[in-house]
């Protein structure tokens, strides 16, 4: 087969002299409102009126996309920098280094929700992990304000490469663990601020929201509401007034942890599939991100700056109910202390492949110490082979999706790996890096836009996990999927290939934008990095191609540009399985709808598109 397609940058789609404000004798400011795990379709004027109102009198961005593997550090990466994993990175939020992180107890696979993680990892892959600007990073150096403010992990990588945040030159970065030993420092000008706000320097506690029990304890019954309306408050009562003080342009990202915190932690449904993530803890969590909103954009109206900014709403993921069930899996026919008989365990990959290949399980996050029958890793990760110093092989362990690590590039590994991952009925899709070759039932890496300029070490086989819907008027709305995680059945993960997890939710409103538009075309998070850095002006010195586009066509005269469906297909394999993926592109820009095994794929039509058959 040839080489998977190229995805170009949107600079192949003109916009017209007054489709952006980039050619405006000011520029606009920019309110990037990111509310975490929010499905595409679950917004209504009764469950989120804020981002309904939104989307309603700006644009709806209905056909929208999150990249795969569908997790939040990834398309934080992809909305900060415009730019596809292949060229971040950004796999995973759990990743494979190459050594051993420091901040991360020494682990080889740190998650990199954790301010240290992120800045360790920098350093050693040369002061920018992401190996390409952000687009907070380009404005502050333009002269804009810039800010950042919510969720630990994503709100840092919007400007991570700047590294004091101590004076008026650097963004306001707060977090989590602002005011504590791992938080950004603040300035003494927002120090002052913040008194004369009353409020407080160290960020508020999740609370009970942060309790997401265990297999015989429902988690959290309630949403994040006490952190985050610390966190609206900052933003509305402290930083916008501070912006239109300083009289020039600002961004501001806004990352809401929930839903996504109260959806993951949900004691609604310990252990059952339903109401899984549609219980009340979650609804609660989404009405808890749609009062940030509507605070905000009070704010706005009441500093008189509503006129002068742009609003884009982009959640990072979708959303599914966790099933910890398999009738294949080894490591659900053991017992665990923690785990409810045939379940799944958290590391269940690790585990199984580690039976498969023959080769001894250590534990990447506990020093490298043997895995004990009858035990898990700590945290699903596992590291395989006779040395762990020296593995064979690498399980990230992520949730919806895990990345299987090759450090020795051994193709015959490659293949043996393969073979029992088609084994198994948890698994519905396989992609492999294209320098391991091609593998019949799998496809390359690159027809996602995972190849590209990224620094870090690249997977060998991105493992998508059966889905399914549990039966609801809105199927997406209901997605479960298999979750390699220490959650519950019937609690909240992403990661997958569902539409269910690669729906997002999208819209924006504005005086770069359209009102009352109804956007049909694919749209993606790498979209919301390109649009952000046009409509500020901002030119990105790239050094990947893997680039989202312009979203012209929401954009006042601006080019509206064709859409196109397609489809590809893998060989079979030997058990008659091929891994499936359904795409729609612009030009030659692919938006990924949903990939798998037919069958164990929520959204995954086999016949949906001009085929083309890879991996020959």
């Amino acid at each position: 087969m040839r080489r998977a397609i190229v995805l170009l940058s949107a600079s192949l789609i003109t916009l017209s002299a007054s489709a952006a404000s980039a050619q405006n004798a000011t520029p606009r400011n920019l309110i990037l409102f990111i509310p975490d795990g929010l499905r595409g379709r679950i917004v209504t004027p009764q469950t989120a009126p804020a981002m309904a109102e939104v989307r309603d009198k700006g644009v709806n961005f209905k056909n929208s996309h999150s990249l795969f593997p569908t997790f939040t550090t990834a398309n934080a990466s992809a909305m900060a920098t415009g730019h596809y994993l292949g060229d971040t990175g950004d796999y995973s939020n759990t990743i494979y280094t190459g050594y051993p992180v420091a901040h991360a107890n020494d682990t080889v696979t740190p998650f990199l929700e954790v301010n240290p993680v992120i800045l360790d990892v920098d350093e050693h892959f040369g002061g920018d992990y992401l190996n390409e600007d952000t687009v907070l990073k380009m404005a502050r150096e333009k002269g804009y304000s810039t800010a950042a403010i919510g969720k630990l992990g994503p709100t840092l990588i919007f400007d991570h490469t700047d590294k004091t945040g101590a004076a008026g030159l650097h963004s306001i970065v707060i977090d989590d663990a602002t005011g504590g030993k791992n938080g950004v420092p603040l300035s003494d000008e927002m120090k002052d601020a913040l008194t004369k706000a009353n409020l407080p320097l160290v960020t508020v506690p999740r609370g009970e929201n942060s309790k997401a029990g265990d297999a015989k304890t429902p988690g959290t019954t309630v949403a994040n509401v006490a952190q985050q309306a610390y966190m609206a408050d900052v933003a509305s009562k402290v930083v916008l007034p501070m912006f239109k003080a300083r009289a020039k342009p600002f961004v501001l990202v806004f990352w809401s942890r929930d839903p996504d915190g109260s959806q993951h932690n949900s004691g609604d449904s310990l252990n059952t599939l339903t109401p899984g993530i549609n219980g009340p803890t979650s609804m609660a969590g989404i009405k808890n991100a749609d009062n940030n909103l509507a605070q905000l954009r009070n704010a706005l109206d009441e500093l008189g700056l509503a006129g002068s900014t742009n609003i884009i709403i982009a959640s990072d993921h979708g959303f599914s109910t966790i099933s910890k069930e398999s009738k294949t899996s080894p490591a659900a026919k053991l017992s665990y202390e923690d785990t409810p008989k045939d379940f799944l365990p958290m590391g269940f990959l690790a585990i199984d492949l580690a039976k498969a290949l023959s080769l001894p399980l250590f534990d990447p996050n506990n020093k490298n110490a043997p895995v004990a029958d009858n035990a898990h890793p700590r945290a699903g990760n596992g590291v395989l082979g006779k040395d762990p110093a020296k593995p064979d092989v690498v399980v990230a362990t992520n949730g919806g999706s895990d990345l299987v690590y090759l450090p020795n590039k051994d193709k015959k590994l490659a293949e043996r790996t393969v073979k029992a991952l088609l084994e198994q009925d948890y698994v519905s899709g396989l992609f492999v890096d294209d320098d391991l070759g091609r593998f019949p039932g799998t496809l390359p890496m690159s027809q996602l836009g995972l190849k590209g300029k990224a620094v870090v070490p690249t997977p060998a086989i991105v493992v998508n996990f059966r889905s399914w819907s549990s039966g609801c008027e809105e199927p997406l709305n209901c997605s479960v999927h298999v979750a390699d995680t220490g959650l519950r059945q019937g609690q909240g993960m992403h990661g997958s290939f569902s539409r269910g997890d690669t729906l997002n939710f999208m819209a924006a409103i504005g005086p770069d934008f359209k009102s009352g538009y109804v956007d049909a075309l694919p749209v993606s998070n790498a979209d919301v990095g390109a649009t952000s850095a046009k409509i500020m002006g901002l030119v990105q010195k790239s050094k990947g191609t893997l680039l989202g586009r312009v979203m012209s066509e929401a954009m006042p005269n601006g080019a509206t540009p064709k859409a196109f469906a397609g489809s590809v297909k893998s060989r079979p394999s030997a058990n008659g399985l091929r891994t499936v993926l359904n795409f729609q592109r612009v030009g030659t820009q692919r938006y990924f709808d949903a990939a798998g095994f037919p069958g164990r794929t929520l959204g995954l039509d086999e016949d949906g598109g001009k085929q083309k058959t890879a991996g020959r």
